[in-house]
């Protein structure tokens, strides 16, 4: 028993930490059956091959070659497994978790912007309004996200670079862009990724069943710092969240607070 656990993807995977990922590893487990059984099927169908049309058996060429039907049942049953594994597991799962973006008054909901070579990432204040963002008041080290310092839904708005906090067990939606080149936003145990791409805003999102802090991963190559372009998230009880955008809250308006996370 022991040695069929290593064949599961908790065994070889990063740690599960989102009520959908057990989809994508049930997904990934038929899939790695399938290549198992091709593999060994073509394996044996090969060595087959070896001895019984060795030179020294058949001298002289066969141009006729194999007279069953065999191999093209073989072909068809690959083909009906895999459209099973597309219509059936895969497209499913798409509209259900990628498409079916969650919406309602229990979401939270975060911005996320990659840009050489860091994360952003921009919570809603107390209002729960998102302040609007314009490139044309970007200034560097001070704006970098360009919100519209006239907006007043912006006002209360909180910002971290590379720290992600999330509570757990609530959905969590999240919008994804790029101020520079193409990123991928990477949670391994979230079992999210996304493209960051300049002028679009792709939603992702996800409820993590599990606290815990894990790294943050970038998923594209995108120049030379590629490499340092990774954060920390972390996800806490709904009680440390709350505490934790409280010390934002209390920072961000001068009052100061400690940095628990």
């Amino acid at each position: 028993m022991e040695f069929f656990k290593k064949f599961h993807p908790s065994y070889w995977m990063p740690e599960l930490a989102s009520a959908h990922g057990h989809q994508i590893d049930n997904l990934i487990v038929w899939i790695h059956i399938l290549m198992y059984v091709l593999f060994i099927g073509w394996s044996i169908y090969f060595i087959i091959a070896l001895i019984k049309f060795r030179q020294s058996k058949n001298p002289k060429a066969d141009h006729i070659g194999a007279k069953t039907h065999v191999s093209t049942y073989l072909e068809i049953g690959v083909a009906m497994f895999e459209a099973v594994l597309l219509i059936g597991f895969s497209i499913p799962f798409w509209a259900n978790v990628v498409n079916a973006v969650p919406s309602g008054d229990d979401v939270l909901k975060i911005d996320v912007i990659g840009e050489q070579f860091a994360w952003n990432f921009h919570y809603t204040g107390p209002d729960g309004k998102f302040g609007r963002k314009d490139i044309k008041f970007v200034v560097p080290g001070v704006n970098g996200l360009g919100i519209d310092p006239d907006d007043p839904n912006g006002k209360d708005d909180i910002f971290t670079v590379n720290e992600l906090v999330v509570p757990i067990d609530q959905t969590i939606v999240m919008n994804v862009s790029a101020k520079d080149v193409i990123h991928s936003f990477f949670l391994p145990q979230m079992r999210v990724k996304q493209d960051a791409i300049p002028g679009m805003v792709a939603p992702l999102s996800f409820k993590a069943i599990k606290t815990g802090k894990w790294d943050i991963a970038c998923a594209q190559l995108c120049g030379s710092g590629h490499y340092g372009m990774k954060g920390e998230y972390s996800v806490v009880t709904a009680e440390e969240y709350q505490a934790w955008m409280q010390n934002k809250i209390n920072e961000a308006s001068g009052v100061g607070g400690d940095d628990e996370f």
